[in-house]
């Protein structure tokens, strides 16, 4: 599929969670046929230059970005349980201004918003818009947490806030499809709020590793990260 292009990818600067090496990533990619990538870790923007500097070399183009931390709140409140849980955001540089307030976004996150996760807010995320694609991410979204939760309005109400922040053609809804039954619920309400809102669709994988057989692997990090075992069925 040439034509396809990954927009949500984890390598493995996404710390403990994602199993993907940057140069088997553009191989990867050269081997599908496709000349374009995104880089999406979780909160970071560590890899970001070895991610330009392959992505060079093997003549594919990069797209940079990251799955950030949302406060429930505000970025400044740290009070247990209120503000542990951060919703994910998916952002997309698309030129250089993006890519500035990108990286302002997420050294804020880490220098002024850390609580669990280097989380921002919705005041700096409308401050520093410009330049930037947003889509509504995995399960772990605010809107797709709120549609799990059967509260449209309040799905419907934060798709609007994304879309006046992030401005007309800058902000998309995400579909995903591994197999889950939630994300099958999301999908055909993300389906539904488009035609309503005449928001855009995007289709992604929540790509954490590149062949079949990498899975065990990146079950291992998950189990290390979870402080679990292979054996716990309770683990992520």
């Amino acid at each position: 599929m040439p034509d396809f292009v990954h927009l949500h990818v984890h390598t493995e600067y996404s710390l403990l969670d994602g199993v993907i090496r940057i140069n088997a990533l553009m191989a990867k990619v050269k081997e599908l046929g496709m000349d374009t990538v995104a880089m999406t870790d979780h909160g970071v923007m560590f890899g970001m230059v070895k991610f330009h500097k392959e992505a060079r070399k093997a003549d594919v183009k990069p797209i940079y970005g990251c799955e950030i931390y949302v406060a429930p709140r505000r970025m400044d409140q740290k009070e247990h349980p209120y503000d542990k849980g951060a919703y994910h955001l998916l952002l997309l540089a698309k030129n250089e201004i993006g890519f500035k307030n990108l990286t302002r976004i997420v050294s804020l996150a880490y220098t002024k918003g850390f609580y669990y996760k280097p989380r921002a807010d919705r005041a700096l995320l409308a401050e520093l818009s410009d330049g930037l694609i947003a889509s509504s991410a995995c399960l772990g979204g605010e809107i797709p947490k709120l549609i799990m939760q059967d509260n449209i309005e309040a799905a419907k109400e934060a798709a609007l806030w994304h879309l006046k922040t992030f401005g007309e053609g800058n902000f998309y809804f995400e579909l995903m499809d591994h197999g889950l039954a939630e994300q099958r619920k999301v999908n055909r309400v993300l389906c539904d709020l488009s035609r309503e809102l005449s928001i855009p669709l995007i289709a992604t994988n929540d790509t954490h590793y590149l062949n079949p057989e990498d899975a065990m692997v990146q079950d291992v990090m998950l189990c290390i990260n979870q402080r679990k075992t292979l054996d716990d069925a309770a683990r992520l």
